[in-house]
């Protein structure tokens, strides 16, 4: 009897594992190859959808960039803030974000200023 037991709390905890999955957003170093042959280099702001729950946003700035990440309601709000920088070279940063279905919605800010995506790829 305790072996099914087990059995039985075992399995319901994988699957209660399966199908949750938490905010995460981290800037990534090493972009997957089939998310790589989908960015677009004229764009600044680019998300790539790569499942449900995941995707990738890329951004480019000229300066040096810090993220804040904040929820509410239903609302995943990035704000991107980028610092004054004399160099005009363009640095890309690549951000993994991972989100559950309690976000319905994705508002970007770039220093404060609501920010349309310039794409948006699904796979």
């Amino acid at each position: 009897m305790n072996k099914v037991l087990y059995c039985v709390l075992f399995t319901a905890l994988i699957l209660t594992g399966c199908n949750s999955s938490t905010l995460s957003f981290s800037e990534i170093e090493i972009v997957p190859d089939n998310v790589q042959d989908k960015i677009d280099s004229s764009y600044k702001l680019q998300m790539i959808t790569e499942s449900e729950d995941t995707s990738y946003i890329i951004f480019r700035s000229k300066g040096a960039v810090t993220t804040e990440v904040t929820t509410k309601d239903g609302t995943l709000t990035i704000n991107f803030n980028e610092e004054k920088h004399d160099d005009n070279e363009v640095g890309d940063y690549f951000y993994k974000l991972t989100r559950g279905s309690e976000f319905d919605t994705i508002d970007v800010l770039v220093n404060g200023q609501s920010t349309a995506f310039d794409d948006i790829t699904i796979q």
